[in-house]
């Protein structure tokens, strides 16, 4: 089994300026640690002979790729993962949005889309589904697919229940979905109200205006310099008054659009100030 060694620091630069070349997916913004143990796990995953198969199997093998894609990105999730902060939007955010003729909602790392479809839910429980549209992104298109379809593992309903009940839901959290062999078909009047498409938050520009950003749990992964280039895309991307999530460990202290923003009490949320 391939050791720590079986890929070095500078092999991981070879292979980022690969892929960039290539295929334009730009990696130079990830932290180096946590891209180097995916790389070493995929290499020992698929039982590589050598760096330089590796390497060519990514560059040539556009199937491969794909599966690259999938590994390096991370992609943990669940519905109404941290209740507080679904809490939170229920009853601090989307009030007071409701007055907006439109609802436009980004989320942005949506990996398989458990968050899109919490956030859908929401919505409705608030009666604005039907002005709100949720733009759901991520640079991973295999994860998408899987988003797209709208069904999960009903093994997984049990905790999403759970999470659902502690978030202040106020329906059957069984009433969202049907049962389909072993899967969780999610209602097609949640699905009609997402928008799934690629976007890559190191190279693609904004590309609507929007009242409400999330990104939670991705920023993590990225260098200082990049987390601040995605922060000022996300501040170019939503209205005076919007509101901007991200993970628990996540800021934007410190970054360039830190005194245009001002965060709610508990949970990470920032509110976009009038200057």
């Amino acid at each position: 089994m391939p050791t720590l060694s079986a890929i070095t620091d500078e092999q991981v630069e070879i292979l980022i300026g690969d892929v960039l070349e290539q295929y334009g997916y730009d990696f130079t913004g990830y932290s180096r640690a946590s891209l180097k143990r995916r790389l070493i796990r995929l290499y020992t995953l698929d039982k590589q002979v050598s760096f330089a198969e590796f390497r060519y199997k990514i560059c040539k093998d556009s199937v491969y790729f794909r599966r690259f894609v999938e590994q390096i990105t991370v992609n943990v999730t669940e519905m109404f993962r941290d209740p507080s902060f679904y809490k939170a939007l229920r009853h601090k955010v989307l009030p007071n949005l409701a007055t907006y003729p439109f609802i436009r909602v980004w989320l942005a790392g949506c990996s398989t889309g458990e968050e899109a479809y919490s956030m859908a839910i929401l919505l409705k429980e608030l009666n604005l589904l039907h002005k709100s549209l949720i733009y759901a992104t991520d640079i991973n298109p295999t994860v998408l697919e899987k988003a797209a379809q709208g069904m999960f593992p009903l093994g997984h309903m049990k905790q999403y229940s759970e999470n659902y009940i502690e978030s202040g839901g106020t329906q059957e959290f069984s009433s969202y979905y049907s049962a389909s062999y072993s899967l969780a078909k999610f209602d097609s009047e949640l699905k009609a109200k997402l928008i799934f498409s690629t976007h890559n938050l190191v190279s693609d520009h904004s590309f609507n205006e929007f009242q409400l950003i999330l990104c939670r749990n991705v920023l993590i992964y990225f260098d200082r310099d990049l987390q601040f280039k995605v922060l000022t895309l996300f501040d170019n991307s939503l209205e005076k008054l919007g509101y901007l999530a991200l993970g628990t460990k996540e800021t934007t202290d410190f970054s360039p659009i830190s005194k245009r923003y001002k965060r709610l009490e508990t949970e990470k949320i920032w509110r976009k100030i009038n200057e």
